[in-house]
């Protein structure tokens, strides 16, 4: 079987959709653990914001006039992410995903790195990332639970704003090495990001609130971390989840103190040059 691949079209966005959500859906109820995308609806949704986005380049693969995958990889910074490759489950196993990767790298072949992050029980897709080049360097887990100590003295927590994005590139650039100034901006126009403050500069961000996926934060110190997720906490009301690269244990066990629970475990892969973060942070799928 020889597939096509083509680009994604925005009439693509409910067949891709429904192929995620079933593609998800497999591989984490065969291994006990909850979808990521609750619904078709859901993803259709997912599916239609990829393939609208400027900065998100997407690939389709195609067998007798059927979609049968998809493949998206954010180019708006520096540091090019795949941010979802689903395959039709009946079609899994028969090299569709390494040409819908192939296209995406091929598509990415002037970035000085390409980053992903993987379900770590995929026992399928980290396999062929690894074929392709792509090196573990971070062991994540999905924590998701609201702080039982509440906020923290000294710090002011607030809505992140436009007005925050060239602070928050200074820290990101000091913290992680490089920035993701394009995908913070997507975020202030789609989601629910958030600052902390400590003598009125911004020592901490993160970038939604409620939704992991979109998830991404930095910060300098482990205590601007603690304050920025205790105190999102506080002003939504809600649970805060994301990825957290548990080598940073203290702040692992922290989590873990303040009633934070495991979901399931990932991994974040990179291909190419890769800076090893100097402070406290946590990717988004896309980071």
């Amino acid at each position: 079987m020889v597939p096509h691949i083509r680009p994604a079209m925005e009439a693509d966005a409910n067949e891709v959709g429904r192929i995620m959500h079933d593609a998800f859906r497999g591989v984490a109820e065969a291994h006990g653990f909850h979808p990521d995308l609750e619904s078709v609806e859901e993803a259709a949704n997912v599916a239609a914001m990829f393939i609208a986005s400027p900065t998100i380049f997407g690939v389709v693969a195609e067998h007798d006039g059927q979609i049968i995958g998809s493949n998206f990889l954010a180019e708006g910074d520096p540091v090019r992410t795949v941010v979802t490759l689903t395959i039709e489950p009946r079609f899994q196993g028969r090299g569709v995903g390494r040409m819908l990767m192939e296209a995406v790298l091929e598509r990415a072949r002037s970035a000085a790195s390409v980053r992903l992050v993987a379900d770590a029980f995929n026992i399928r897709s980290v396999p062929l990332y690894a074929s392709m080049g792509f090196e573990v360097k971070e062991p994540l887990l999905l924590m998701r639970g609201t702080p039982q100590s509440g906020t923290s003295s000294g710090y002011v927590t607030r809505p992140l704003s436009a007005d925050d994005v060239a602070a928050c590139e200074k820290l990101a650039k000091k913290v992680y090495g490089t920035v993701r100034t394009s995908e913070l901006q997507d975020a202030v126009k789609l989601f629910k990001p958030f600052v902390a403050e400590k003598d009125r500069k911004i020592c901490a961000y993160l970038s939604s609130a409620g939704l992991w996926l979109a998830n991404h934060g930095i910060a300098e110190t482990e205590a601007d971390m603690r304050a920025l997720i205790a105190g999102t906490s506080a002003l939504t009301g809600e649970p805060i989840s994301f990825l957290l690269p548990v080598r940073q244990a203290s702040l692992f066990q922290w989590c873990i103190c303040e009633g934070f629970r495991v979901v399931k475990p990932m991994l974040l892969m990179s291909k190419g040059e890769y800076v090893e973060p100097n402070g406290v942070w946590f990717p988004s799928v896309s980071y």
